[in-house]
């Protein structure tokens, strides 16, 4: 499949992707052109640490858990790669193995490009090296943020602050609510948080008794989006 098989939803979720939508046109044409679709269950491994990296990707729908292996053989969840992100070019670049495991998280649509099409696109379009440098750049700037939050900021404030990103990224618009479509267990959250499901847990349930969110199970709905942002500057 190329990436015309993409269905209007996903497609549009890859033409207003905050890297994609400012290349240019030209670039934007040669990436789709050269692009295939994937359409993968939930729970599909994409790719494990240390094996060679074979493609660059895109989500289009669903999207796409990272994760490391704890000393104790347990998986941990690191990160979700959200709709309209491009990722995987880190390792085409260096020609290193891959540093993470990637599953499908949920029914994953990906826009794919192959190892020798990503080099043929760079060859051809030199705003192509700018425009990763750019995006590696805000990958850099993010992790050093997350690594300060973990550094400086209390669990709480940390855990609104993801909880907003994911409904800026997932959320639903349901009258004055807002559903966060991602399916995440409290672990999973705990997990991103750097933090234990119980402490999460009490968190959210404080959350709760100020009306900032409602727990659903594997769902949170975000009920004041201003609650949380003042739970995030504490």
């Amino acid at each position: 499949m190329n990436a015309l098989s993409l269905t209007p939803a996903e497609r549009q979720q890859i033409d207003q992707g905050a890297w994609f939508s400012k290349l240019s046109e030209p670039l934007r044409n040669d990436i789709l052109q050269r692009a295939y679709v994937r359409r993968l269950p939930d729970e599909t491994m994409l790719s494990h640490r240390g094996e060679p990296a074979e493609e660059w990707s895109a989500v289009a729908k669903g999207a796409v858990r990272v994760s490391s292996v704890s000393l104790a053989g347990k998986q941990i969840s690191l990160t979700y790669v959200e709709p309209g992100t491009w990722f995987g070019d880190i390792a085409l670049f260096d020609g290193l193995p891959r540093t993470h495991d990637a599953y499908a998280h949920g029914d994953t649509t990906l826009l794919c490009v192959r190892k020798a099409d990503f080099h043929a696109l760079l060859k051809a379009h030199s705003e192509l090296y700018d425009a990763l440098l750019r995006l590696n750049c805000r990958r850099l700037r993010l992790m050093f943020d997350m690594i300060e939050d973990l550094n400086t900021r209390p669990l709480a404030a940390r855990l609104a602050k993801q909880v907003l990103l994911l409904a800026r990224s997932y959320g639903v618009q349901e009258g004055d609510e807002i559903r966060i479509g991602l399916q995440l267990a409290q672990e999973d959250l705990a997990q991103l948080l750097g933090a234990s499901r119980q402490r999460v847990n009490q968190e959210l349930k404080a959350f709760e008794r100020e009306g900032a969110v409602r727990v659903e199970p594997t769902r949170l709905v975000v009920l004041s989006r201003e609650k949380l942002l003042a739970a995030a500057a504490r």
